[in-house]
């Protein structure tokens, strides 16, 4: 008898990344929210139509909603489909909530969409607490990372 056990994996399927969020903005915390959708946008969700690009998070009232996150219609869905650019409820803790909109109000930071994916199921929205870059700190990053790359080069052919 074979007494393998296949690995557990960690049931999180990541569907979509805001990659130029890095290189906007410098991050300083992250935090994991739930995201309420229609029928037809979890489907649009599962496919991969999602674009975080201009995305963002703002408080209304003591509630968590998600701004200009473009999900794509369902081919299938037919008369029942959603409006692609819909303001959506993201799902956090009343104390994180709190927590959250003092550090926003009190220091002029913003939130944005890191990823979504899906854990156990559900669609989770990873929100990152972050400030805007201004164009000298993205040049200075760049440089940072070719001389990085001309290090790594140098020491890889000796």
């Amino acid at each position: 008898m074979n007494n393998v056990k296949p690995e557990k994996t960690s049931g999180v399927k990541i569907v979509a990344q805001n990659r130029k969020a890095r290189h906007d903005y410098h991050v300083l915390d992250t935090w994991e929210a739930g995201l309420v959708l229609v029928g037809t946008e979890v489907k649009s969700v599962r496919l991969g139509r999602v674009n975080l690009k201009d995305s963002y998070a703002r408080f209304t009232g003591t509630e968590l909603y998600l701004y200009q996150c473009h999900i794509s219609p369902y081919e299938q869905g037919g008369r029942w489909n959603h409006d692609p650019l819909r303001t959506r409820k993201l799902l956090l803790n009343r104390r994180e909530i709190r927590k959250l909109a003092g550090k926003v109000e009190e220091r002029g930071l913003t939130l944005i969409p890191l990823k979504i994916y899906f854990k156990k199921g559900f669609a989770k929205i990873e929100l990152a607490l972050a400030s805007g870059k201004k164009q000298y700190d993205r040049r200075e990053d760049l440089a940072k990372r070719d001389a990085q790359r001309e290090m790594e080069r140098v020491f890889k052919r000796r």
